[in-house]
């Protein structure tokens, strides 16, 4: 426990004044001689309904509600755990071509659709959640809110493109946490280094040793969902690097089977540029941009204090998001307990003024 006024404890010093005033008074009672003529009479008057120390009682209240108020006073601060419902979650969502693959029933971009839209509805009230998608570049398509209908509309309404923008989706989602946290600081210019060659016709080569991030987390993560790697814009490791300066965790899920087989989107899934020639990769690179890039995956957990989970249908996607939740529940914060103190001490002097009015009422 830690007081913001130390000095406020020498009220406590009322406590023993008050219980020497109290037996001052008692010994003086007990030396006031009683001078009636029926004995008896007064015996019948005290009676017996109680026992002696019951008539304690009110001092007792006076002397507790002193010292919670005493102690309230120094408005001291305790570290407690806080519920997930102040958390900010950021979904980034790969919405990149690959995932019309049909290697996930029906296909990768509609399972993730479902599994996405159940772990909406199972967030406590009160939590914030945001969504971006990314292919080509990022988006920001439903700021952090706790308006499940919006995203519910905003999930419902994903659609496909070109490329595979990683590291700027998780940029995106480090400004969107920034954007209702005052704690968080926004990705700044230059912050982030921009390779000279944006668009990769290589996968990235595997990250070297990442060590994990040093500063405090915080309640708000990201959760990162892809199927594939980065084709163009800033690496995934620097982007994390950002985000774990700023004590937001990122939980990298890898989507769909090492084995992608040939892509099938309804129309309302593919997007504009879907007859568009061109493009970041071809038929003949498929087999490495449209399986998860693993390594780069848990790199980009490790540096932001995150796990990376894999999953290959929906089953196993809904299963690791299911499983958020309660990594994130508890978090540590000083709050301060001197409003619920000096409620019990009011409540204390309440309960010895009803006690002392109904002893007086019936000795």
């Amino acid at each position: 426990m830690i007081l913001g006024w130390p000095l406020a404890l020498l009220t406590l010093a009322t406590i023993p004044v008050v219980l020497g005033l109290y037996l001052w008074r008692e010994r003086r009672l007990r030396q006031a001689p009683v001078r009636h003529s029926h004995i008896a009479l007064v015996r019948a008057a005290l009676g017996a309904r109680r026992r002696p120390w019951t008539r304690h009682l009110p001092l007792a209240g006076v002397l507790l509600a002193l010292l919670a108020l005493g102690v309230g006073t120094a408005r001291p601060t305790v570290e407690m755990t806080v519920p997930q419902d102040r958390t900010t979650i950021m979904l980034a969502i790969d919405v990149s071509r690959s995932m019309c693959s049909i290697d996930v029933d029906p296909n990768r971009i509609a399972a993730a659709q479902s599994a996405v839209r159940e772990f909406i509805d199972a967030q406590p009230r009160g939590t914030r959640i945001g969504l971006i998608a990314f292919a080509g570049y990022a988006e920001e398509i439903a700021a952090p809110t706790t308006d499940k209908d919006e995203l519910r509309a905003a999930v419902d309404g994903l659609t496909t493109g070109r490329g595979t923008a990683i590291g700027a989706a998780i940029l995106k989602a480090v400004d969107a946490i920034a954007s209702v946290n005052p704690g968080v600081k926004p990705i700044q210019p230059g912050e982030v280094p921009v390779p000279d060659q944006l668009e990769q016709t290589e996968p990235l080569a595997p990250p070297a040793d990442v060590a994990p991030p040093t500063a405090q987390t915080i309640p708000d993560i990201v959760v990162l969902l892809t199927d594939g790697a980065n084709t163009r814009g800033v690496t995934p490791v620097d982007a994390a690097k950002a985000a774990g300066a700023r004590g937001i965790r990122v939980y990298s899920i890898g989507f769909g089977t090492a084995e992608p087989t040939r892509m099938v989107c309804t129309r309302e899934q593919l997007g504009a540029d879907a007859f568009a020639e061109g493009g970041p990769y071809g038929a003949g690179d498929v087999a490495r941009f449209l399986v998860v890039d693993d390594a780069t995956m848990k790199a980009v957990a490790t540096a932001t204090g995150g796990t990376y989970s894999p999953a290959t249908d929906r089953a196993q996607l809904e299963s690791v998001l299911q499983r958020l939740p309660r990594q994130t529940t508890l978090v540590h914060e000083k709050v301060e307990i001197a409003p619920a103190l000096a409620a019990l001490g009011a409540l204390l002097l309440l309960g010895a003024l009803a006690v002392a009015v109904r002893q007086r009422r019936f000795p």
